[in-house]
């Protein structure tokens, strides 16, 4: 896995990770996948070595800006790359998702070619997390 670099998906609908999972996979990324807020803290907390956390911003329980400022308030956690996956793309909604604390943000449906952008502006300008 020297080379693969993995991604946590976090998102209530199937449909959205699926899709998501077979398109970074096609691009050697490995994907983990978790459905709600709770699972994806457990899943970042047991897993120091994620690259980047897809966060849907609209989830029922925990949504997405709970999840955010959960995971900002964790020492643990607090330095995992988070970006915002919302189907909101008003004025507005990008300001507010980068306030909460998300490093990125990109509207649905996914635009896959801006994803991957931003994924490699990551690549190269952030530093391996410590464990």
């Amino acid at each position: 896995m020297a080379n693969q670099k993995r991604i946590l998906i976090i998102d209530d609908d199937e449909r959205n990770i699926f899709a998501l999972t077979a398109v970074l996979q096609s691009r050697n990324f490995e994907c983990l996948t978790a459905m709600n807020g709770c699972d994806g803290l457990r899943i970042m907390k047991s897993t120091p070595d994620i690259f980047m956390t897809l966060v849907d911003m609209m989830m029922p329980g925990m949504d997405g800006y709970q999840l955010i400022g959960t995971i900002r308030t964790d020492p643990a956690i607090s330095g995992f790359l988070l970006v915002a996956v919302t189907a909101q793309a008003m004025t507005g909604d990008r300001e507010k998702c980068l306030a909460a604390g998300a490093d990125g943000y990109i509207a649905k449906p996914v635009n896959i070619d801006a994803l991957m952008e931003m994924m490699n502006k990551f690549c190269n300008d952030t530093p391996p997390m410590a464990s």
